[in-house]
Parts: structure tokens; sequence; C-alpha cells
């Protein structure tokens, strides 16, 4: 490269970086003169104009409303975490070097409740008609700040094209840690999603026979909604039913659904019995004891998975006691659903299920309000489910990250200008009835990846939905070009690289409550710890398998052969006050030492975690 290029790209900077490494030489002064400033999703407009705005030490927040004020506060409370400095929040009158912002619900019409205005000039100002809109325009003012303190004067009305813009992610089985999901709440927010769906158990007090392993505390769950709350993150939690109810009904003989042969279904909710429907519902109260959403996600998903109906009498007479001799066993499971919309909706909760459980052999319609997420090919389409009414969310398989299994071809989504109207086995040709769209995390081989590999794999997805939900699903003409987007915004303020180990690679001698081995502890590729004496490498081993994973507390770790793909053999050493604690990179749970000198992996509200000494 020339040094006449060399300099113009110091003097333009990162935000015009990205036009300017595939311009030719003689367009490079109209490419100056033009160039979007980059984000994640693309700015939906922008009008340049000369000159720039600056920001440094002069800089204020200025905000006129308490509204404003909590956008502002926000706003600076993450520039101080992107290393921006202490910028003060102020009301009254603006100057030059000042952030103003706004928020006018004279402008609705306009920008919607997520659309915002950024002017940049002697002065950057974000106005939006809501609360949400003005933080959308922050998220975009800190990814320019993260290419440099010079942004290029113009003007922008950013607007999304769909209402939900999403990620879901199954912390079911398989735990997944507290600061692995609030890395993913603000990288959500920073990228403008808003919409954040979790499959999992919260720790019960009505139902202490539930507390098996893979629960959260309800204080966890409120820290993280409260976070959501604050990034406009909307938490909506799912409790899979009336399949998938095993977490839940596994000491619970009682309400699972029994076959033909008399053989107890644990993962199948019995919906023929009042008990059933009772104690599902008694779980919602407790759930909205700690989430703030407007919806509830039952699931609804792969009720009869690897079975059928036949097997099951009672579904038919069910049915046919209730709705008349027309009806089919299907109506059944319809009606659990429907009683479980009016439940939600009496408590001033939506209602969301999955969509392969409506294939059209039920006579009962699902009630009117459910919005259906569609990720399977069955008989009844999309087009048909908004034909009926449904708001329809494409929550398509192709979006799919399944832990050590299927993963999203990114990059080909992206070459084929994939968007939300693109199901599985329907491309539509208006976004009429479309929400919009969300990508899934799956944990099928629990043991497939560890959570930081999840990680590495989910952030280009996550980039490209929010790009395909918000605006054009093609800003660029290559992939290599958008992701390089990625690369010149960053990561979210506060996010955590959870990938650093807090101590070298070396010998150690490691020691608690009377145990003592010589380690050598070796930083594997995705950041935890392998910790090996002469008689193997640490592994959790033992117990009953769920996808994969030794799940239950007080399964044992022991030394085993060593082997650089067993994830089980990684290890989180997590500091604390004077020592570290040992945490299994699947399992998630700690090690203790019991009396006779066993290790034993346990919840750390169960049993208080050993405290190790490196030395």
């Amino acid at each position: 490269m020339g040094e006449v290029r060399k300099r113009l790209l110091r003097l333009l900077g990162a935000t015009a970086a990205l036009t300017l490494l595939v311009a030719p030489a003689s367009a490079v002064a109209r490419e100056r003169q033009a160039a979007t400033p980059v984000t994640v999703p693309a700015l939906t407009d922008w009008t340049p104009a000369r000159g720039s705005y600056g920001f440094s030490s002069r800089t204020r927040l200025v905000a006129s409303d308490a509204a404003g004020r909590r956008v502002a506060d926000t706003l600076a409370d993450d520039l101080r975490a992107a290393g921006h400095g202490v910028v003060p929040v102020v009301g009254g009158a603006s100057r030059p070097d000042d952030i103003v912002i706004d928020v006018r619900p004279s402008a609705r019409r306009a920008l919607g409740t997520e659309g915002y205005e950024l002017g940049s000039g002697r002065r950057l100002s974000i106005t939006g008609a809501t609360e949400t809109g003005a933080f959308y325009g922050t998220r975009t003012l800190l990814q320019l700040l993260a290419q440099g303190d010079r942004i290029p004067a113009g003007h922008s009305t950013d607007v999304p094209r769909y209402r939900e813009r999403g990620v879901g992610v199954c912390a079911c089985y398989i735990h997944v840690s507290l600061p692995w999901l609030e890395n993913l709440v603000r990288e959500m927010a920073y990228h403008k999603l808003n919409q954040l769906l979790l499959e999992l158990k919260v720790k019960s007090d009505a139902h202490p026979e539930a507390n098996t392993w893979g629960y959260y505390t309800k204080d966890e769950i409120r820290r993280l909604v409260a976070l959501g709350d604050r990034y406009h993150v909307e938490i909506i939690p799912e409790i899979n039913s009336p399949g998938h109810m095993d977490p839940w009904i596994e000491n619970r003989p009682d309400l699972q659904l029994t076959d033909s042969d008399g053989n107890k279904q644990p993962a199948r909710l019995d919906v023929t019995q009042q008990a059933a429907f009772d104690y599902y519902t008694s779980l919602m109260d407790e759930y909205a004891q700690v989430f703030t959403a407007r919806s509830w996600h039952m699931g609804a998903d792969e009720y009869m998975l690897g079975s059928d109906y036949a097997k099951y009498p009672q579904m038919l007479q069910y049915a046919q006691e209730k709705y008349g001799p027309d009806a089919t066993p299907q109506d059944a499971y319809v009606d659990f659903v429907n009683r479980v919309q009016a439940y939600a909706a009496s408590k001033g909760r939506r209602l969301r299920i999955w969509n392969d459980g409506l294939t059209g052999a039920n006579t009962v319609p699902v009630a009117a309000g459910v919005t259906v997420e569609h990720w399977l090919n069955v008989a009844v389409k999309p087009s048909r489910l908004i034909a009926q009414g449904y708001a329809v969310m494409n929550a398509s398989y192709s979006l799919y990250l399944v832990r050590g299994g299927f993963h999203s071809d990114t990059e080909a989504l992206y070459d084929q200008s994939w968007d939300p109207r693109s199901f599985e086995g329907e491309k539509l040709a208006s976004a009429d009835g479309i929400t919009g769209a969300k990508i899934s995390l799956w944990p099928d081989n629990g043991s497939g990846e560890t959570e930081n590999e999840v990680a590495a794999e989910l952030w280009p997805a996550l980039r490209h939905i929010a790009q395909a939900t918000w605006g054009d699903p093609h800003p660029d003409a290559t992939y290599a070009r958008f992701t390089a987007r990625g690369t010149a915004v960053g990561h979210a303020p506060g996010w955590r690289d959870l990938t650093r180990t807090p101590v070298p690679d070396g010998s150690y001698t490691l020691s608690a409550d009377g145990r003592s081995y010589r380690v050598e502890v070796t930083r594997t590729a995705d950041g935890y710890a392998g910790l090996r004496t002469a008689d193997g490498c640490l592994e959790i081993r033992g117990g009953k398998l769920t996808l994969n994973v030794p799940l239950q507390p007080g399964v044992t770790a022991t030394w085993q052969p060593c082997d650089s793909e067993n994830t089980l053999q990684r290890w989180e050493l997590a500091p604390v006050a004077d020592g570290y604690r040992l945490v299994d990179a699947i399992t998630q749970m700690a090690v203790s030492v019991t009396d006779d000198g066993r290790l034993v992996q346990y919840p750390p509200d169960q049993r208080t975690p050993a405290l190790w000494h490196l030395s």
C-alpha cells in the first residue's frame, strides 16, 4: 500500500476504513465525503454534512426530563466502562461538545417506539419518542466512540423494521453461568436486540422436590432481570410443557403421563389431570415473583417426541368428553395450551408457544392472542397461521446454535440476504404478521462445547440477526465486510472477557480442607484450566448422565487419563477472598471435600465450596 493511501487511512480513521479499504484510489475523495458511519446494525439512513463532532473532556450529557436523564445516566455509566472517563449528566441549555438526550413523545409518528434521530455537528443530539428509542441512539453513539473520538457530521433517522429482535437460550438441564448471561444481555442491547427468551429453572419454594441441579436462585434472576430492564432487553421466561417437563416432575410420578403399558413418562405432564394444570400454574406464579416480562413462554413443543398419541388412550377420552365424539387426542394437548393461555392472560401476560405441535390434527383451535414461534416445517405453514390471526415469530432451525451439534451458517445466510420472511419450508412475500426473528441456543450435547466456545460461535450470529431484524439484511457487498463492522464496534461496555485465567501456566501445590495435590495448571484454548497430576487430569465422572453431562450433586471428581478434547476436564479457577473455587466448566458446580477426603461437586447454595489455595 502506498504512503499516500496510508496517510489517508490515518486521517479518515476507523469510521471510514471499511469503505476505503475496497475503494479505488480515484474514488477516495468521494467515499470520504459520503461514507456512512459504521455501526451494527447499519444505520437505516445517513445524510452527511460538513465537519465532525468531537468527544472531549468538555463533553456533558444534557437531559431535560426524568426519562432523558435515565437514559443519560446509563450512558454515563457505559462511557466510563468503555474507558471514556466520567461524563457529567446535567440539565439546562446545551453548549458545543455536549451530547443532548431528548425523549419527545410528539415524534412517535416518525420514530415509533424504538426509533431515534441522531444529529452530529458542533454538538451531538439523540432524540427518541420513547425512552427505549433514545436508549438505542446511545448504543449507536457508543459504537461510534469505540472507533474514535471524532464522529462525522450528519443526520440519521434510524427505525427498526421488526418489533421483536431476539435470542433464545435453553439454560435448561445444562446450567449457564450468570456472568455469561449478563454478557449476553449487554451484547444484545449494544446491537439493539430487545428480547431474550430463557428456558430455565428457578429454585422453587413451593416445590422443593423439583430442586435438582440446573436452577437459579431468585436473587440471581432478580439481578439478571434488573440488568435487562435497564438495558431494554425483555427477558421472557419459559417452562417447557407439557413435554420436556422432566426437570420439574422427575420426582413427581403422580403428574407423569402413563402409557397403555403402565409406564410412567417422566418428561410428559399428564394434561388430563387438573392437578397437573394446578402444578404448572403454581410455577408460573412463582416465576412472576422475579420476572417482569409481559409474556410467558410455555414451550409446547415435542410433546410426543419418540411416541404417539395412540399410546395414551386417556388423551382421546379426555378430549371427547370435553369436546364431543369428533375430538382428537391432539385436542387434549391444545386444551392444555388454551387453559395456560387463559391463566397467563388473567395475570396480564401474553402466551408464546413453539409451532411443531400445531399439525392440523386438532379440531379445537389455539386461543386467539397466542404468538407462535415457528422453528420446524410441519403441515401448518406460517402463512396459514398468519391468515388465522396469530402473530408469528421466525425462530427458524437455520438460525440454531446447538451445543456440540448443528451451528447456523451465518455467512451463507448473509450471502442469501436472509430476512425474517424466510421460514423453514416457506418464504413469504410480505412481512405482515411477522413479529421478527431470533437465534436459538440449545444444549443437546451438553459436554460438546463449553460456554466460552458457544460464545465464540454466538457473536457473528448475534450481529447477523441484529442486522436482519433492524434494517437491510445485506448492507455490505461481502460477508467479510459485514463482519468487519463487528470488529470495528467491538464488544459492549461492561462486557467481561470470560476466557481470562487468573493464574499463569505452571506447577502449583493445590490444597483445601486437608487435601493437597501437586498439579500442572495449563490454560485451555477456550480459557479454562486443565489440572494434571501424576495420576491424570481432574474430571467430573459418574452419576446419571443428562445430555452427556453428570448433573447430579454429589458426583465425584477424580483423576482420569488426560484428554484435551474432554470438556469435563476443564475448570474455572474462580477467585474469591484468599483463594479460589474449582468450578467445572460444564456442570457449573463447585468442588467440595467430604469428611472422608473425596472431591465432590455441589451447587454453592447446597454445600459451601472448598476454598482452594495455589502455592
